[in-house]
């Protein structure tokens, strides 16, 4: 049976991160016991040169290369703010077309939408580069607050380290969790972050769940921090008893539902505060029921007001 494929497509100016990161992310995946083949290809063979400078050597040119199992386009700082050239447009798409899926990091994304491969999808770029990737692609849905989207093989990430988020969901849907969460602990990075968690949320501390089942209701409360995550409604969602589920958490992940919840809300407001967000907007977008119930939790974890919190950090933000 052939070793599965993945195809990092490169070119002058590329984002280095957006290729270490994955790539990263599949090899260490290979030491824990998957078979990923792992090449990089460009436009014409030659070697590139990144965004830092740094040369990237190649496998070979993308032209007239079998099938890939994964076709990955990085990304680039030169896209959004120009167009992308006919000619890296069309060298993406044909292999493209015969993978067996399609992904891309950050700003990949353009690179995608001027091959075509998005009309008609739902997508996500970095959230800096959202309303551009919409204006280029009016056909696509584009949804800036994604870590990751995916629309049946096409997979788009959000911007630098989403990508890896990306590779670990990609290792874990060919290999499952334990793989995945293996390669994430290994690499000291987080699996929880779920494809819809806000782009400006930071994961939970903590090692991740052990069981799917409680797992599915920790990607539910970090992808949407605002719902309705009473004790009740948890319970409900995974069709088991209250005290059922406070066991799950409390064996787990050593905390209760209510106290988790209440973590998720505080590492996104931490998040908005930091990107410039007031503290009452903070608040209302993270799912406190109010400002002062924000206070109170920073106070009690930081022992500083969210205010003082923004000041505190405004000089390195700036």
């Amino acid at each position: 049976m052939p070793r599965p494929a993945v195809a990092f497509f490169v070119y002058d100016g590329v984002t280095l991160l957006d290729v270490a990161g994955p790539a990263e992310v599949f090899k260490e995946a290979n030491r824990l016991g998957a078979d990923y083949r792992i090449v990089l290809l460009s436009p014409t063979g030659a070697d590139v040169t990144s965004n830092l400078g740094v040369r990237i050597a190649v496998d070979r040119a993308v032209a007239g290369e079998p099938a890939f199992d994964t076709f990955l386009v990085p990304g680039s700082d030169r896209y959004p703010r120009g167009p992308v050239p006919a000619d890296l447009a069309d060298a993406v798409r044909a292999p493209a077309a015969t993978a067996g899926r399609v992904a891309s990091v950050c700003t990949g994304a353009f690179l995608l939408a001027a091959a075509g491969l998005l009309d008609g999808k739902r997508a996500t770029t970095h959230w800096r580069a959202a309303h551009e990737l919409a204006a280029r692609c009016p056909t696509c849905r584009v949804e800036p607050d994604a870590i990751y989207v995916r629309d049946g093989t096409t997979y788009t990430s959000a911007g630098v380290t989403a990508g890896i988020d990306l590779a670990l969901a990609l290792v874990e849907e060919d290999h499952g969790p334990d793989l995945a969460r293996d390669v994430a602990r290994a690499l000291v990075v987080y699996m929880q972050r779920a494809g819809g968690q806000s782009q400006f949320s930071a994961p939970l501390q903590g090692p991740p769940p052990r069981s799917a089942t409680l797992r599915s209701v920790t990607d539910l409360v970090t992808a949407n921090p605002r719902g309705e995550h009473s004790l009740g409604e948890l319970a409900k969602h995974l069709n088991v008893s209250t005290r059922q589920l406070s066991r799950l958490f409390h064996d787990e992940l050593s905390t209760t539902p209510a106290r988790y919840v209440e973590s998720i809300r505080f590492d996104l407001a931490r998040a908005l505060l930091d990107q410039g967000h007031t503290a009452t907007q903070a608040a209302t977008q993270a799912g406190f029921p109010s400002y002062e119930s924000m206070r109170r939790v920073f106070a009690r974890k930081l022992s500083i007001s969210p205010a003082a919190y923004q000041r505190r950090f405004s000089t390195t933000r700036r």
